[in-house]
């Protein structure tokens, strides 16, 4: 075996992307990402990271030139300088069912990190957010991923464990039928209780007015998500950039608000699952591809949406807001006989985050995939902690 390092080789690069589909050729669940989306993680020019991190990939090949595996490194040297010790990821693990080949991809990206002064690495993760191909999947394999989450083999569990990795935290999807499914009783009364509230007030986001939400959503995370591991605070700059590449996808009465008289105190922002169009493009998006993209979602194929993320700002938690904008979303599909939506993912709530996890499982959902982020120290002797708990 051998393993090759993709940097620019064209005919490597293709190899990188083209392997998963003939392994994964038998498996119905599995969606072939977007080509671009695997490629803009590596590109310097559409991922922010590498101002301040590095990385690279390799393809493994046997001695007649047929590829048996892939995988990438990398380090994000602003998170790695936080955790006890520098700490690099690997990630786009795919390799066929032999654990020689398994071993030497995870040899050579830790062989790679050491190189560079890390002490551990975490994989499989992404050279980017928490959002995207994060984790490996232990749970959920009847079910077809949504978009960019990761749908990995059954047998990869059994390498990454045999070889040392070690469960740093789990990351779950909650899934729920938006009209048919109910929550808990005490999730409706917290609810009812805030609505009677003439004070808190509840918007859906109007395309017309994405700059304020965008910064309205900016003033929101950067009190409720900066303080968990790994989460940055958002620039202004950034949070324009995110409604802006979202404006095409984004469906009016899915995105929530509340309000405080005029301060922003809670989103939770749904969109509609991409993948459901995504698995009829063989990975491409070209200019024939973006046309049946656009006819496909014109028509209401997608009847899955996803939501990506949630967050209440410190002093109203615990107060029925999360309840009050969780429902919000069904209240308004029950009243809209043209809602074309049948499910919600409610994609990365971190074990990590017991108050989110209770809170979620109240509201009428069943918990069907699961995935794990593990963690390798290279120091065998050095003791081994997991992610700590927030809130």
């Amino acid at each position: 075996m051998r393993i090759l390092e993709v940097a620019n080789d064209k005919k490597l690069q293709k190899e990188f992307l083209e392997f998963p589909v003939k392994l994964y050729a038998s498996d119905k669940n599995w969606i072939r990402p977007l080509d671009q989306d695997i490629e803009n993680t590596f590109n310097p020019a559409k991922n922010k990271l590498f101002k301040h991190g590095e990385c690279t990939r390799w393809v493994l090949q046997d001695d007649q030139g047929e590829t048996l595996g892939r995988v990438a490194a990398f380090i994000n040297h602003e998170t790695s300088k936080n955790e006890p010790q520098p700490t690099g990821g690997m990630g786009f693990f795919e390799c066929i069912d032999n654990k020689d080949a398994a071993f030497l991809l995870f040899d050579t990206c830790k062989e790679w990190l050491l190189n560079r002064g890390m002490e551990a690495m975490d994989g499989p993760i992404n050279f980017g957010e928490r959002d995207s191909f994060w984790g490996l999947m232990v749970k959920g394999w009847e079910f077809e991923p949504t978009y960019k989450m990761p749908w990995t083999k059954q047998y990869y569990i059994s390498f990454f464990e045999e070889y040392g990795f070690k469960d740093y935290f789990q990351q779950y999807v909650y899934s729920a039928y938006i009209l048919a499914s109910t929550a808990d009783k005490s999730v409706m009364d917290k609810a009812y209780r805030i609505y009677a509230n003439t004070n808190i007030t509840f918007q859906h986001i109007t395309k017309r007015e994405l700059s304020k939400f965008g910064e309205d959503f900016r003033t929101i995370y950067n009190e409720a998500w900066a303080k968990f591991p790994g989460v940055k605070a958002m620039n202004q700059e950034q949070a324009q950039s995110l409604v802006a590449q979202m404006k095409p996808i984004i469906e009016e009465k899915l995105i929530w608000f509340a309000y405080d008289g005029d301060r922003p105190i809670a989103f939770f922002i749904v969109i509609p699952d991409l993948n459901q169009i995504v698995k009829h493009l063989n990975g491409k998006f070209g200019i024939w591809e973006k046309i049946k993209f656009m006819l496909l979602l014109w028509k209401g194929v997608v009847t899955r949406t996803c939501g990506l993320i949630f967050g209440v700002v410190p002093d109203y938690q615990g107060k029925g807001v999360e309840s009050a904008i969780a429902i919000k979303l069904r209240l308004e599909a029950q009243s809209n006989p043209f809602f074309q939506y049948e499910t919600i993912d409610m994609n990365w709530v971190g074990d990590f985050n017991p108050k989110m996890n209770r809170f979620v499982s109240q509201l009428g959902t069943t918990r069907d995939k699961e995935y794990i982020t593990y963690r390798y120290l290279f120091d065998r002797e050095k003791p081994f902690t997991r992610c700590p708990r927030v809130g």
